[in-house]
């Protein structure tokens, strides 16, 4: 990541914390993790910084979440010209890909393997054999 663009971020929003990590992440409310020597660490830190300027904070239900990762992406497509960073949707499309596998893993029923469905309160629901997974199927 070059650090004239992260210089630039971090004076652009002084309100937030940018610290190293493992992995890009937001941590509600200020905080956002990241990897400076990642590939496509840009888009990935605007991505970080979209959820906290989208507001976001926690999910409830994994269909949420998804919301929650494209809302994300679309910040980045307003801010990114601004620093100079391309848009690449099909990055985007890999990376919401990740949440998609995991939301398809996470609402497999663990008795049928069919696709269960998921109330608002995150309990997921087997049509067939009415078995029911309760949140704890979401980190």
């Amino acid at each position: 990541m070059d650090a004239t663009f992260l210089a630039k971020i971090r004076s652009d929003y002084p309100e937030f914390s940018f610290r190293e990590g493992k992995r890009f992440s937001f941590r509600p409310p200020k905080t956002i993790i990241m990897r400076s020597n990642e590939e496509n660490g840009e888009l990935l830190l605007l991505h970080e910084l979209g959820h906290a300027l989208s507001g976001h904070k926690t999910f409830d239900t994994g269909a949420r979440r998804l919301k929650m990762e494209r809302e994300a992406w679309e910040k980045v497509r307003e801010i990114a010209p601004k620093y100079g960073v391309g848009f690449d949707d099909s990055l985007v499309e890999v990376e919401l890909d990740t949440y998609r596998d995991w939301l398809d893993k996470k609402t497999r029923c663990k008795k049928c393997g069919l696709t269960c469905y998921q109330t608002p309160d995150g309990v997921n629901h087997c049509p067939r054999c009415e078995n029911f997974s309760l949140k704890r199927t979401l980190p």
